[in-house]
């Protein structure tokens, strides 16, 4: 037995544990799909500011894709031959011209050094005329623009593999410089100035509100910002405000090779697709703890119910061993008896009424074992005889007071039995309260050893309008955490008294199935040593016999009715 019980207690702790683990892992998963939700929306989003970047530094290249199909020795022939262009790149520099974003366009030869020497000649292409115009002087950032983009030719002639090269002074001028394959030399260079107005709110503004929108919609919001001068320029939602401080920026993109102090700034909201997948990581998480939830009690209520069962084996088995035991006493006492007289061996008056009185109180004692055993047969069957009627309580316990009196104080005990007057009636069967007197008042002979006392008590109570039998006793008394279990067939205290005391286990679930279906309840009141008081409660019926008998006739007979005034009276 013990085998069984370690090996079912190890069964179930696998069982929690293979629960556990599969929760655990579970939860694992939906956090991992929450986060691989939320880094691939990120990414995704990592990956439209990288390609809005490259999509401004395409914009800025346009104007060099048809200057880029000239050879930019002829170029260089046609310009120190005649002091103009050729008119095919004219009309690209034209087409350039017409483009938003830039101011005016010069142009210098890479031998001449106007921002050094004033006196040496630099060009503006007119748009009116199509063609090359000298000027006396040019803006600073033209000037800078022109020297930063020869300072970088110098390091970068020697292994560029194109005709064009563009280099960006921050966001005022673009500067293409142009190079003769074939010498692999510079031979002059194209200044754009850039209308930093429109650059930023005619092109980039706009386009960060249609790339991004509202960041409600899309789940993230981008600035545009100067770094340098900690100046936003731009923003794809204007009711998001930019703090340093205060704002995590999740992304941070610069334009490739241009626009050197301007950078994007982005910062992750909650997107609807992030939305969803925190609800969905929410409705899978109640989901799977109310499954995990009802797993864990079908797994206790399994292990409890078969701990019970086991018990409730058990004490089937230890019931079984006490009826067998305690059928065979009383049925060889009255063989013997039976036996002795039987040969004629007592002839004697005295020792025959002796023999005779043996056998009429083992009968007897064997009578009240098959009544019980009758009595939880009707229980389990679910077919109860319940013939009620209405009861003075005070009345029946008088007389099974004054029945069993000599009985009781024959054991040693002080029978002592109070009622209050004027107790109302309560509907109950009498069979049934004699039963339930007689176990009560059994058990409380059973177990008590040095203070033999039983106390039989009614009181009315107007709170609960019940009527409460109390039997007290100071016996053994019943452990609190056994209270609830005694009312359980077969269940009796393990207990080195109860060990020694004969009974079933049936007596008390006898008493409780009789007094529930009477109505009633059952209560125990108890401490190990200081006796045990159990209190039977039955709903009072009415206060007045007239007024029951008005609100009671259609179901009662006539019969009934007369036996209610008697009670009445």
């Amino acid at each position: 037995m013990n085998n069984s019980s370690s090996l079912r207690l190890l069964s179930f702790g696998i069982g929690l544990v293979a629960v556990i683990a599969l929760t655990g892992m579970n939860v694992y998963s939906l956090y991992q799909l929450r986060e691989s939700t939320i880094e691939s929306e990120k990414e995704n989003k990592r990956n439209h500011l990288e390609e809005f970047t490259y999509q401004v530094r395409h914009r800025f290249q346009e104007p060099s894709y048809n200057l880029r199909k000239f050879d930019m020795g002829y170029v260089e022939k046609s310009f120190l031959k005649s002091g103009d262009f050729p008119y095919k790149f004219e009309k690209a520099l034209y087409e350039a011209s017409k483009d938003s974003i830039f101011n005016n366009i010069y142009f210098t030869h890479e031998d001449v050094n106007h921002c050094q020497d004033t006196t040496q000649p630099i060009y503006i292409f007119n748009a009116d005329s199509k063609d090359l115009e000298r000027v006396n002087s040019v803006p600073e950032q033209v000037c800078d623009g022109l020297g930063l983009a020869r300072s970088r030719m110098k390091v970068l002639i020697d292994d560029y593999r194109w005709n064009i090269k563009d280099t960006f002074d921050t966001h005022r001028s673009m500067t293409l410089s142009m190079i003769d394959m074939d010498d692999n030399k510079v031979i002059g260079h194209l200044n754009f100035l850039i209308d930093q107005d429109y650059l930023v709110n005619g092109f980039l503004a706009p386009e960060l509100k249609k790339k991004f929108g509202p960041s409600q919609q899309t789940g993230v919001v981008v600035w545009l910002r100067n770094w340098m001068l900690g100046d936003v320029l731009a923003s794809s939602d204007e009711n998001v405000e930019f703090d340093r401080d205060h704002i995590q920026r999740d992304l941070r993109q610069r334009f490739p090779d241009m626009l050197d102090n301007w950078s994007l700034y982005g910062q992750f909201l909650e997107s609807p697709a992030i939305a969803a997948s925190n609800a969905s990581l929410i409705r899978n998480l109640v989901v799977l703890g109310t499954a995990v939830l009802a797993l864990f009690g079908a797994l206790i209520f399994m292990y409890i119910t078969a701990k019970r069962e086991r018990e409730l084996a058990q004490r089937q088995a230890g019931f079984l061993a006490n009826v067998t035991h305690e059928l065979k006493t009383p049925l060889a006492t009255m063989q013997a008896a039976g036996e002795n007289i039987f040969d004629g061996r007592v002839t004697d008056g005295e020792r025959l009424k002796t023999y005779g009185n043996h056998i009429y109180n083992e009968t007897i004692r064997l009578r009240k074992m098959i009544d019980k055993l009758l009595d939880v047969a009707r229980f389990d069957s679910g077919q109860p005889m319940v013939q009620q009627a209405p009861q003075k309580l005070d009345e029946v316990i008088h007389e099974y007071y004054d029945k069993h009196y000599t009985y009781v104080t024959s054991k040693g005990f002080e029978f002592n039995f109070k009622t209050e007057e004027n107790l109302p009636l309560i509907m109950a069967d009498p069979d049934h309260l004699e039963t339930i007197v007689s176990n009560l008042v059994e058990n409380a002979l059973k177990y008590s050893l040095d203070k033999k006392i039983v106390g039989l008590e009614l009181r009315k109570n107007e709170k609960n309008k019940v009527v409460e039998l109390w039997v007290k006793d100071g016996g053994i008394g019943i452990p609190k955490k056994s209270q609830k279990q005694i009312f359980d067939k077969f269940y009796r205290l393990e207990d080195s008294m109860t060990a020694r005391t004969k009974g079933h286990g049936l007596g008390l679930s006898i008493v409780k199935n009789l007094v529930e279906l009477n109505g009633g309840e059952i209560t125990v009141r108890s401490k190990p040593g200081e006796g045990s008081t159990f209190i039977v409660s039955f709903p009072i019926l009415i206060g007045d016999a007239h007024e029951y008998k008005e609100k009671t006739e259609p179901y009662f007979d006539t019969h009934k009715q007369a036996e209610l005034s008697d009670y009445a009276q």
